[in-house]
Order: structure tokens, then C-alpha cells, then sequence
């Protein structure tokens, strides 16, 4: 969230950030934050106030009734009764509005970076490179769809998933699992030099899930399991980033560099009938996250060097890519800064997003209650943090299938990936070796 200090010190600054998100919402949350943090205050003051009286009364009835004027100890003590009572009604007002302003401060979104690009939605979004890797035009064999590849492939058996688990979910057989198991490994092995894997939990508290954002603005998205109080993670960015939480790092061990595979679960509400054919859009999939943990200062040289990795890892793969800049009126809640990485799918002829790189300032540590220590000085500060999708399995996995088609309906397999392939080069036919 953001610091609620902004709202008292620098409001017209405040009120101009978040106006380039173009938001006529955010900007009526924004000024009843400030109204409700103002009320706040006073009623604060006056309950100190009131509380200060209330014990000066006090010691004020103890010294008359050792004098043994019991009298007047009986007036005070009656008067001190009634601004007891006040001072309920003044601390019961008070934690009404201060409820009601912690909910407002967990849905205004974070500043967008001075740098961001202005601009109202995803049409704003301006590539600040490629494509990359793309041919000046597609062979026929390549504009087949990847469901309809992978269906003849014997390789993806949407069907059987919907009998089992119901809509929207997918299930890779044979070479198509193992290719899924192979993107996951390769994204972890080439970020191994700098990143300490872990293999964090599935399900988190809701105070996890509120510490990234998702909660609790996006709880119709999320997967809940009430009876135990736990959400099913959308991203490894949820438990990587309250790894921490709660707790004062030291600042030498800053930046702090974290991955994670995880499966990861989404009800992509509201998409039904949406590009929900083959890998596209489902509700789990598997995902390699890279995070870090920085100060402010780290945290705007460690942006580019995620992007980077990201990149990397798309450009090994031998894809089609380009990488666009999130403007500020399509940044997600969250996001002080975001690039996107998207690969062309001849088949379904569309760029499809494969990964998010983005720096979230202070606004998510500040909800974890993520701190740091610099040695030799007095105090804590708020960390910064960033993540990427080093690697999402579904739309990569669709776009090998469809760039990588052959005439003959095999599909080759990136020669980055022969090492994790258990011998296979490619997918071929069934009865077909491919070895």
C-alpha cells in the first residue's frame, strides 16, 4: 500500500501520480482516504486528550480521599466516569474509521514510476523492442493451431481433464508433459548462478495473499478454501514475497534473489469463452517466478537485469518475441513499473503475454511489513520488491508447438530443451520415433 504519511504531506503530489492512471475511481478513494485519515487524527487527539483528563482526574480523587474530603473525591469521580464514557465513544469512532481507511489504503494502487509511459489501456502499451526472431512470413504447416497439433500428437487431452477436474482445465500426455517439465527445469537451471531456489507452499493465509495485492480487490479471481481459511497461490510471487514478512533484514544481504517452481491456480473469472482453447487460458498451470528483495536504490538496477533474464530465456528458446512497456492506465495494482514479454503463435496468429517483469516500490513490502536494518544506523525502512515469470509453461508450450510445426505434423523440440527431453529431439507422430 502506499504510506499513508503521503496523504497528509504531499497530497496534491499524490493526487498527480495517481491521475496518470486515468481512474476517476482511484481518484474519489484517494480523497476520501485523505478525509478519512484527517478525522482519524482528530478524534485521536481528542481521545488523548480526553484519556490525559481522565487519568489526571484520577490521581486528582486519590489525593482527595487521603485528605479525607470524600466529597469532592465523589464529584471527580463522577466526572471522570462521564469522560470515560466519551472517551469509548471517541475510541470506537475512531477504529470504525480507521477500519474503513485500511481498506481504502488496500485498494488505491501503487504510483506509477515517473518513467512509465501515459496511456489508458493495453492499446497504449508502446514495444520498446523486436520483434525478435520473427520470420517475414509463416509456412502453411505452421498456422495450425497447437490444439490441433497437439491433439493428433496424442500430447494435450483437454477432454479427460474437463472429466476429471471440469472446465478450463488442461492435461499434457507423454512428450507434451515432459516438454512441460523441461521449460519448468530450463527456466530454473538458467537462473541457478544467482537465485536460491525454493519450493515454497501452495496454499497461503489470507494475509499472504493480501500482502501482493491479490486480496482484496481480486478475491473473485483466486481459488479459496474457506473451510480452512487458505487460498490456492496464483503465482510463486505470493509466497516468495511474504517469505520474509514481518521481519527486519539486514541491509548487507540486500538485494536478495529468489525463484521458485510452482504450480499456480487462477479462475480467470469473467473469461469464459475466451481464448480458453488448448494452453491459452486455464486454471493451473505451471510457472517459474524470479523475485527480488532490494532497497529502493537496488531496486531500479535490478528491473532490467529480471527483464534480461526473462528475455533470456525466450530468445534460448528460439521464439518470436517483442517486449512492451506497461503504461501507467494498464499497470496492475500493484505495479510501479511493469515490461511484458510476448511471443507470436502463428497458429492462433496472435502475441501472446509469457511473462511480466515488474517493480513494485515499497507497496507490497509495506503490506508484508517487510523491513531492512542499515548497520550503524537508527531505525528500519521498507524494502522494495520485483518479480518476473521467468517462465509460464501454457502459452510457451503453445508457441513451440505451432512455431516449430513441421510439414509432416512433428513438432521440433529448441535444442535447449534436448537435455531435459530424455533423448527426444522431437514430437513426433505416435509410432514414430523421435530419438
Amino acid at each position: 500500500m502506499i504510506d499513508v504519511r503521503l496523504l497528509r504531506t504531499q497530497p496534491d503530489a499524490l493526487r498527480a501520480a495517481l491521475a496518470r492512471r486515468h481512474s476517476a475511481e482511484v481518484l474519489a478513494q484517494l480523497d476520501r482516504a485523505i478525509v478519512l485519515d484527517g478525522r482519524t487524527r482528530d478524534i485521536t487527539a481528542r481521545r488523548d486528550a480526553t484519556r490525559a483528563e481522565v487519568n489526571e482526574l484520577s490521581k486528582q480523587v486519590g489525593q482527595l480521599r487521603r485528605a479525607g474530603d470524600t466529597e469532592g473525591a465523589e464529584v471527580l469521580q463522577k466526572r471522570s466516569r462521564a469522560l470515560g464514557d466519551h472517551e469509548q465513544l471517541l475510541d470506537n469512532e475512531h477504529d470504525v474509521l480507521q477500519r474503513e481507511l485500511n481498506q481504502l489504503l488496500l485498494r488505491i494502487p501503487n504510483l506509477p514510476h515517473p518513467d512509465a509511459p501515459d496511456g489508458t489501456s493495453d492499446g497504449d502499451n508502446p514495444v520498446i523492442k523486436g520483434p525478435v526472431h520473427l520470420p517475414d512470413s509463416f509456412a502453411d504447416h505452421q498456422r495450425v493451431p497447437h490444439w490441433e497439433t497437439a491433439a493428433a500428437l496424442g500430447i494435450l487431452d483437454n477432454e479427460r481433464a474437463t472429466k476429471i477436474s471440469g472446465a478450463m482445465f488442461t492435461m499434457q500426455r507423454g512428450l507434451g508433459a515432459t516438454l512441460s517439465r523441461a521449460l519448468c527445469q530450463y527456466a530454473l537451471d538458467r537462473n541457478a548462478d544467482a537465485f536460491e531456489e525454493i519450493r515454497p507452499p501452495s496454499l497461503v493465509t489470507t494475509a499472504t495473499l493480501t500482502a501482493t495485492g491479490q486480496l482484496p480487490k481480486f478475491a473473485d479471481d483466486a481459488f479459496a478454501i474457506e473451510r480452512d481459511g487458505l487460498w490456492c497461490i496464483p503465482t510463486a510471487e505470493v509466497p516468495l514475497t511474504s517469505l520474509y514478512a514481518g521481519e527486519v533484514l539486514d541491509a548487507e544481504l540486500l538485494p536478495m534473489r529468489l525463484m521458485a517452481y510452482s504450480p499456480s491456480y487462477r479462475r480467470e473469472a469473467g473469461s469464459a469463452g475466451r481464448d480458453t482453447r488448448g494452453m491459452l487460458r486455464t486454471h493451473e498451470f505451471d510457472k517459474v517466478e524470479i523475485l527480488a528483495v532490494t532497497t529502493p536504490e537496488q531496486g531500479a538496477q535490478m528491473l532490467p537485469e529480471l527483464l534480461s533474464r526473462a528475455e533470456a530465456l525466450i530468445d534460448g528458446l528460439g521464439l518470436p518475441y517483442r517486449i512492451i512497456e506497461i503504461c501507467t492506465g494498464d499497470l496492475g495494482q500493484s505495479h510501479h513499473r511493469s515490461f511484458d514479454i510476448e511471443v507470436y503463435a502463428p497458429g492462433c496468429d496472435a502475441w501472446l503475454e509469457v511473462s511480466s517483469v515488474s517493480w513494485f516500490s515499497d507497496y507490497q513490502a509495506r503490506r508484508a511489513d517487510l523491513r531492512y536494518k542499515v548497520a550503524g544506523q537508527r531505525g528500519t525502512h521498507v524494502a522494495n520488491t520485483l518479480n518476473g515469470s521467468a517462465l509460464a509453461v501454457p502459452r510457451v508450450w503453445a508457441a513451440i508447438v505451432e512455431n516449430f510445426r513441421r510439414p509432416d505434423g512433428s513438432v521440433a523440440v529448441p535444442a535447449v530443451l534436448h537435455p531435459y527431453m530424455r533423448g527426444a529431439v522431437s514430437i513426433e507422430p505416435r509410432g514414430v520415433a523421435s530419438r
